[in-house]
C-alpha cells in the first residue's frame, strides 16, 4: 500500500537512476541542479565512471556549475543505494523482462520510493506485473534531450495510485519541467503514438517510391517542423476547419500505412547489418563525426526554440 508522500520540494528530496546512460546521466544532472541528492546506479563499470564527467556537460548546458556534484552518489550496486530514496527512475535499455525483473528487486529494497519507469513504449502496468505494490509505479517519460526537452510524460497505470501520479506531476512542475498526464496506460504513451505514425507514413513513402529519405526530411522538417512548435495537430485541424479537415480524410486516409509490422524497408536495412549512426549506414550515410555534429545541432535548436542562452 502507498505510504505517506513527502513535500513534492526537489531540494528536499533523494532521487535514485538506474542507468547511467544517455537518457539517465542527463535525468541525474537536472535533478541535482534542482537541489537533490541524487544516487546513480550504472552496471557497466567504465560508463559509470564517466558519469561526473558526462553530468558537469549536461549541467553546464543548464547553466550550472560543477559543484552540484557534490550531491551525487555514484552507486556499485543496487543493494547500495540509500533505502530512503523518494523517487527513483529507472533508465535502462528497453528490454521489458530487465525491466521487470527490476522493479521486482527495487520494490523490497527501497519500500518508500515511487518507482518510475523512462520507458520510451512499454505500458508501466505491464512493467510493474512483478510487483505487490503496483500502486506506487508511475511511468515518466523523458524526451532526448532530458534536460532540455521540457516535457515528461506522468502515465498512470491501471493499479497506480493517485496521489503517486499527482506527487510526481507536482515534483516535475516545481523542478522546472511541463509534466503531463497520461491518464490512459497506453503502448507510446501520447508523443511516441504521435512520433512512430509520422516515421511509420515516411518509411512508408520511401518503400513505395514516391521520394529517398533525403527527401522526406526535408518535407518534414521544412513544413511540419516549422509549425508544430507554434500549432498543435488538433488545434491546428480546428484553424483550418474541422468540415475541411473530414473532407480530406475521407479521400486521404484510405491511402495511408497501415501496416502493423515494421517496414520491409527497416527490415532489410537490419539484415544488410545498416543499424544507422552505430554502423555508420543506415537509410542515410553517417560519416564518423555526424552524430555528433547531429546531437550538438539538436541541443542548439532545442535551446533557441527555448529562448535559452547559447
Amino acid at each position: 500500500m502507498l505510504k505517506p508522500l513527502p513535500k513534492p520540494d526537489p531540494a528536499l528530496l533523494k532521487i535514485g537512476i538506474v542507468g547511467g546512460g544517455l537518457m539517465g546521466h542527463a535525468v541525474a544532472a537536472f535533478f541535482l541542479a534542482a537541489g537533490s541528492e541524487v544516487f546513480v546506479f550504472e552496471a557497466a563499470s567504465q560508463l559509470g565512471a564517466t558519469l561526473p564527467a558526462r553530468m558537469t556537460v549536461v549541467l553546464g548546458e543548464i547553466g550550472r556549475g560543477a559543484g552540484c556534484l557534490a550531491r551525487l552518489h555514484v552507486c556499485t550496486s543496487l543493494e547500495g543505494m540509500d533505502a530512503g530514496i523518494h523517487l527513483l527512475i529507472e533508465a535502462i535499455p528497453e528490454n521489458l523482462a530487465s525491466k521487470q525483473e527490476l522493479f521486482g528487486k527495487l520494490e523490497s529494497l527501497l519500500p518508500n520510493a515511487i518507482l518510475a519507469s523512462n520507458s520510451s513504449v512499454f505500458r508501466i502496468g505491464d512493467i510493474a506485473s512483478k510487483m505487490l505494490e503496483r500502486d506506487r509505479a508511475v511511468g515518466t517519460h523523458w524526451w532526448n534531450p532530458p534536460h532540455l526537452i521540457p516535457v515528461v510524460e506522468v502515465i498512470q497505470g491501471a493499479e497506480t495510485a493517485a496521489e503517486a501520479v499527482n506527487w510526481v506531476l507536482e515534483l516535475l512542475d516545481r523542478a522546472g519541467k511541463t509534466p503531463v498526464h497520461v491518464r490512459k496506460d497506453t503502448a507510446g504513451f501520447i508523443g511516441n503514438r504521435l512520433q512512430h505514425a509520422l516515421w511509420r507514413e515516411a518509411l512508408a513513402l520511401v518503400e513505395e517510391g514516391v521520394a529517398d529519405a533525403e527527401t522526406v526530411d526535408i518535407v518534414a522538417r521544412n513544413t511540419l517542423g516549422l509549425k508544430l512548435g507554434a500549432i498543435g495537430p488538433l488545434e491546428n485541424a480546428d484553424y483550418v476547419g474541422l468540415d475541411l479537415t473530414y473532407a480530406i480524410h475521407e479521400y486521404l486516409l484510405p491511402t495511408l500505412s497501415r501496416s502493423e509490422h515494421p517496414s520491409t524497408l527497416l527490415a532489410n536495412a537490419l539484415k544488410a547489418g545498416k543499424l544507422g549512426a552505430k554502423s555508420g549506414e543506415g537509410l542515410t550515410d553517417w560519416p564518423e563525426g555526424r552524430k555528433a555534429e547531429v546531437a550538438a545541432q539538436l541541443a542548439r535548436h532545442v535551446r533557441q526554440q527555448l529562448g535559452l542562452p547559447k
